[in-house]
């Protein structure tokens, strides 16, 4: 799908796949990239920093050959072709208007323990917020990693957030989210709740599976799914997704959407929240 070129400490994405950075980290999907002031961001994934830009028209990563192997193209899922998810999508009015506004929208792969974490953060909150907590979270619990000189955390493992006592996340002022963060770390830690388990099951299943943890309702559930494990088909429904729904003659049906269901949805919502799609009186 993409051809990489080195140039000096950094790599030129080639392709003719649409790939916007602007879109995919501003979707709403990922709460650890931010601008970086030049024109481009700066995130850290996978206990790795790095620096992405656009230039002439391509996508610039600042990193070598090796990590974008080892790591960056899986999670910027640079294997799949979003031009042909995008023509299997449903034609109505509405579908393609919000395919094409988020066109170069990708979906990351984030590290599971991460997404959950993250998205139990994220019930009830606004992005600003979810932010605020999720930084908290990494520079009072994360290890320090740098890139160019400038310091940067990493999201702490579910292991360390596990031997915190209760009450040892008052700090992040997550309110009643914190008890379930801990909750969500000590089984993950203990292994009660294993991600190789919720890859092997189909989507149906494992949003069951991971709706046994306290604080996980179906929207946090299929958040995680989607961006955390990769299940394409799932397909979660917040405010913005509601305020889209009449614009479809018999509401949502994440089905005829078929297997990239959960990509159709970011489009969906990122077109309805940009858009402030219900709000227009």
């Amino acid at each position: 799908m993409f051809e990489i070129q080195e140039e000096g400490a950094a790599l030129r994405l080639k392709g003719d796949e649409p790939f916007s950075p602007r879109h995919t980290f501003e979707c709403g999907q990922c709460f650890r990239w931010r601008k970086d002031g030049k024109g481009g961001y700066v995130g850290v994934a996978g206990g790795r920093a790095v620096r992405v830009w656009e230039d002439e028209g391509d996508v610039m990563l600042g990193c070598n050959a090796d990590e974008y192997e080892a790591f960056w193209r899986d999670y910027f899922d640079l294997r799949r072709s979003y031009s042909e998810i995008a023509d299997g999508l449903p034609r109505d009015d509405f579908t393609k208007s919000a395919v094409s506004f988020g066109m170069g929208l990708r979906i990351l792969r984030q590290e599971p323990w991460e997404a959950l974490c993250s998205f139990i953060i994220s019930q009830c909150n606004n992005i600003p917020r979810i932010q605020k907590i999720v930084g908290a979270l990494c520079e009072t619990y994360g290890d320090d990693i740098t890139l160019d000189g400038e310091r940067f955390k990493t999201f702490p493992s579910a292991e360390r957030l596990a031997d915190l006592p209760d009450g040892g996340l008052d700090m992040l002022r997550a309110g009643y989210r914190a008890p379930y963060i801990l909750n969500a770390a000590r089984r993950v830690a203990s292994g009660e709740i294993d991600f190789n388990t919720v890859d092997a099951l189909d989507t149906t299943e494992a949003e069951k599976y991971i709706m046994s943890l306290d604080g996980v309702g179906r929207k946090v559930a299929d958040c995680f799914l989607l961006f955390g494990m990769g299940k394409l088909d799932a397909f979660p429904v917040d405010t913005w997704m509601k305020k889209a729904a009449p614009y479809y003659k018999d509401g949502f049906d994440s089905g005829a959407f078929g297997k990239y269901a959960g990509i159709a949805q970011q489009y969906i919502f990122y077109y309805a929240r940009e858009k402030k799609i219900g709000n227009e009186k």
